[in-house]
């Protein structure tokens, strides 16, 4: 029987069974922090990758429910209380969107410094923060097939226009993209690309592939499908079309990358994950995997290292270990930089050099992606060791710089400078 897509949300929460079996008050917090933060989930999530039997310690359903800690005390008291009281829709929508205007919702000036201007127009739904590569957010992938709790991209899926970036306008990024040669890569990213339909996609891709762009030699597709619905590869209905897209675009001398977010081992489990990635990588693409370290969910080293040893096993690529963004419920999910970066080394020192591509811990900061290399000593002091890993700046990369150590620090803004009155990059 081929599977068939069923999304879950705040409005049919309870079709799932296992939903009724919690303790009100944990279907209380579900309807609360869901109303701030996007909540949409499916049956693959809940009938194969949760453990239903420890579901409140389980880090799938972590990952994929909302919870009261996710919101800060004063937060979900204003959210209950309209709640309770049977506010009306727009009652609850207007507090729900004076909480979210608190919780940073463009972290790293996606706003204000990545997105770029074509003869003086700024391009929506295109950003390009780093030289060699180009964002681009097309609007019809601006969903999932399942949210993440901690997503940095939430505001994209909360109905707010402001805070969405997305364009329809491939032309305008093949003209921009014609006019800056340095550019070597575009990232298709979201939302998740890969919810949309293989013929929208292809309208995208084609459109790269048949542009005269000599110097764009790779297309990255970010997506959390191989996790959140790998039948996406296997048995959809354009399942083999999109498989044939994929091949076209190695066919043409394109490299072609998917970056695959997998957060648990518990993800790469499944028969139809492993299946999916067998025949991706049949068609000469190549699987790169990264996820943030999240608390309550993969911080600690033993749940990397697997992680990384099976994704290897399956022919992937470990790319990256993210530091969880200031932004949204990074107060639950964040862990601590000098705690990130034992995690990250006690991980490194347990898998094979064949999974030692990957790299972290990172922060993707204003500046850059910022790596902590470890805790030293400078006369006699202890002191955090960063490098940039990309920078605004091609020259900041791989030099190194010191920040007095921190143990409690979670982000750059909370450390300060040793030995300088401010760091080499903010001058």
């Amino acid at each position: 029987m081929i599977p068939k897509y069923q999304a879950y949300t705040l409005q049919n929460l309870q079709m799932i069974p296992q939903i009724q079996q919690l303790p009100q008050a944990i279907q209380f917090d579900l309807q609360v922090v869901g109303q701030v933060y996007p909540f949409r989930t499916n049956n693959y999530v809940v009938e194969e990758l949760i453990n239903w039997d420890n579901a409140l310690n389980d880090p799938l359903f972590t990952l994929t429910f909302p919870n009261k800690e996710m919101l800060i005390p004063a937060h979900y008291e204003q959210m209950a209380s309209v709640i309770r009281e049977n506010a009306s829709t727009a009652e609850i929508e207007a507090i729900a969107n004076k909480i979210r205007l608190q919780l940073n919702p463009h972290p790293a000036g996606q706003i204000e410094h990545n997105i770029p201007n074509l003869e003086g127009n700024p391009l929506k739904g295109i950003q390009h923060k780093y030289r060699e590569t180009v964002l681009f957010f097309p609007s019809q992938g601006q969903t999932c097939h399942a949210y993440c709790s901690f997503c940095f991209r939430w505001p994209q899926f909360v109905g707010i226009s402001d805070m969405k970036l997305a364009s329809r306008e491939v032309d305008a990024l093949i003209q921009y993209v014609s006019k800056h040669p340095e550019v070597s890569d575009i990232l298709l990213t979201g939302g998740d690309p890969l919810i949309m339909k293989t013929r929208v996609l292809a309208t995208y891709i084609d459109a790269l592939l048949d542009a005269n762009l000599p110097h764009l030699k790779t297309i990255r597709i970010g997506t959390k499908s191989l996790s959140f619905w790998p039948y996406r590869f296997t048995t959809d209905l354009d399942a083999e079309d999109l498989l044939t897209l994929f091949a076209k675009v190695t066919q043409k001398n394109k490299h072609l990358a998917v970056m695959a977010h997998f957060n648990h081992p518990r993800e790469l489990q499944t028969d139809a994950v492993r299946e999916a990635i067998k025949l991706i990588r049949e068609t000469g693409a190549q699987i790169r995997t990264q996820s943030p370290l999240l608390a309550h969910i993969n911080d600690q080293p033993e749940i990397w290292s697997e992680m990384w040893k099976v994704q290897t096993e399956l022919g992937c690529i470990p790319y990256y270990m993210f530091i969880t963004r200031d932004t949204g419920a990074q107060h639950y999910f964040g862990v601590s930089l000098v705690r990130a970066w034992e995690i990250f080394k006690n991980a490194y020192q347990g898998v094979t050099g064949l999974a030692r591509t990957v790299r972290g811990p990172s922060m993707s900061t204003t500046p850059g992606k910022i790596q902590i290399l470890g805790v030293g000593q400078v006369k006699g002091e202890k002191v955090l060791v960063m490098q940039f890993l990309q920078a605004r700046n091609p020259q900041w990369v791989r030099q190194p710089f010191f920040a007095k150590y921190d143990e409690k620090a979670t982000w750059l803004d909370k450390l300060e400078p040793f030995g300088e009155e401010s760091f080499f990059f903010e001058t």
